[in-house]
Order: structure tokens, then sequence, then C-alpha cells
């Protein structure tokens, strides 16, 4: 079994930033790739970023130039760091983790909240 969860949400004001924090943790193989999602209420969940064991990073228009992806010292964490927030990126923010096989595994979110 795999457990994820994410950390670093909060209130914070329009060109304001936040940095979120994934960690995986279980009986872990291998990752292949970490996944940020985000879901705004009334709205579709929608990818903001993924990052693969190899190869590029993907990034959301509307994310881009804004947040970063990056994996942790510990190739079971992943980070989203997140600039220049505006009130549009207020959601729920969800990490995917994909494991060897093609498992994946969901946390259960952390709220972001940019007021204007």
């Amino acid at each position: 079994q795999v457990q994820v969860m994410e950390s670093g949400g909060g209130l914070v004001q329009a060109g304001g930033s936040l940095r979120l924090s994934c960690a995986a943790s279980g009986h872990i193989i291998s990752i292949n790739t970490i996944t940020w999602f985000r879901q705004a209420p009334g709205k579709k969940r929608e990818l903001v970023a993924n990052i693969p064991s190899f190869g590029d990073t993907t990034y959301a228009d509307s994310v881009k130039g804004r947040f970063t992806i990056s994996r942790g010292s510990n190739a079971n964490s992943a980070y989203l760091q997140m600039n220049n927030l505006v009130p549009e990126d207020t959601a729920g923010y969800y990490c995917n983790v994909a494991v060897r096989g093609g498992t994946q595994y969901w946390g259960q979110g952390t709220q972001v909240t940019v007021s204007s």
C-alpha cells in the first residue's frame, strides 16, 4: 500500500507565493511520475504540472512561468513552488503518484486560496 500526503496550502494574497509538498510512503519500488492537479469548485480537475523520473516537466499554460515542479532529495517526494499567485489559482491541489506498473495513488489534497 502506498500513501500520498500533500501539505503547504493556505491563504495568500494575490502576488504572493506558496510551496506545496507531496510525499509518498509505503511499499514503493519505483515512481514513474508525480503530477499535481487542481480542482476549483464547480470545475473539472485539471493538470497543473508533472515531473517524470526521466524526461521533461510539463505545465499547464495557465501556470507556465509562475509555478515550478521539482523532485525532492527523497525520490518519493516532490514540490510545487507557486509564485505570483492570482485568485484564479484558488483550488484544492492534489498530488498523483504513478508507480512502476501503472498504478496511481492520490493524496487527500491541500487547499490553496488566493485573495484579491
